[in-house]
């Protein structure tokens, strides 16, 4: 009866709390994954963001960042979704860490009006990766012959079951540099009047909060909960968004039978393996932050 009789009376007379929209990033950032594994995409979180930004009465926006990295494109992509709707809205992002910002998740925290981490957050790592594995040893013991066509001279670079070839790598060598290049102007022009000027900054190595904030790549050391309400009010209510829909692209079911009813078999079993395989190359990622 309250919250209805409230509601009767106009906004501009409404004594309430502040309300901050919160949205959670998390995972390595991949336009890949699946309904069992989901990664970190634009895709993924567009909608999220939307909503939180249209949260008229906020004073800010707060993005929580979770994220080992992973594809450059997609760290960029979010990246630039967050600054077009903060524009947009004329609202303040406030970015808080949690294990990780590191990579394109440092991409994406940097699109942070602040950026807020916890003294123990993994934060850096500006650079690009590119791994594989080799198996023409493997292949020959095993008896098999790899049979590859192609039409242009450069369709098979960087073959595992073929010798490293030294043009491939100065190929693969160009194309990261170029990369690098963006990232790190990217950071410049989001950071470039607090960063340091310690040479190691782009190298890719990384840091702990504490040092990160030193180095000016974060502004505050905390958490978020303890920052909104220090920044807004103690009666500061978070809210968080979540995606509308589940599973499968529907809403989330309420038991294990409705929610593999209908669904294809051998669509779910190569989901699943996909889920698995995706599982093993996201270990990968949290592996080199020592996570």
């Amino acid at each position: 009866m309250k919250k209805a009789l409230k509601k009767l009376v106009p906004a501009k007379f409404r004594k309430t709390n502040p309300v901050v929209p919160v949205v959670r990033l998390k995972g390595v950032i991949s336009a890949g994954g699946n309904a069992f594994n989901p990664a970190l995409s634009l895709a993924s979180c567009a909608e999220m963001l939307e909503k939180a930004f249209k949260e008229k009465e906020a004073p800010a926006v707060a993005i929580s960042v979770n994220s080992p990295g992973g594809s450059p494109v997609q760290s960029r992509l979010i990246f630039r979704r967050i600054r077009d709707l903060a524009e947009e809205h004329k609202k303040k992002v406030l970015v808080f860490t949690e294990d990780a910002a590191a990579s394109g998740g440092y991409m994406i925290a940097v699109a942070g009006d602040e950026i807020i981490a916890d003294p123990s957050s993994i934060i850096g790592s500006i650079g690009v990766i590119s791994a594989g594995f080799g198996f023409v040893e493997a292949i020959d013991k095993l008896g098999i012959e790899r049979r590859v066509y192609t039409a242009g001279q450069n369709k098979s670079t960087l073959d595992p079951f073929r010798p490293v070839k030294e043009e491939d790598i100065e190929r693969i060598k160009e194309l990261q540099l170029e990369i690098h290049d963006v990232f790190i102007n990217l950071v410049k022009s989001r950071r470039a009047d607090k960063l340091s000027d310690n040479p190691d900054l782009f190298t890719g190595r990384f840091w702990a909060g504490q040092s990160a904030k030193e180095l000016g790549l974060v502004d505050e050391i905390g958490d978020m909960r303890s920052f909104l309400k220090k920044r807004f009010g103690d009666k500061t209510e978070l809210k968080l968004i979540t995606p509308q829909r589940g599973l499968f692209g529907r809403r989330q079911p309420s038991s294990t039978a409705s929610l593999f009813s209908g669904v294809n078999t051998a669509q779910l079993s190569a989901d699943m393996l996909e889920g698995a395989m995706h599982t093993l190359d996201e270990r990968g990622y949290w592996s080199r932050l020592g996570l």
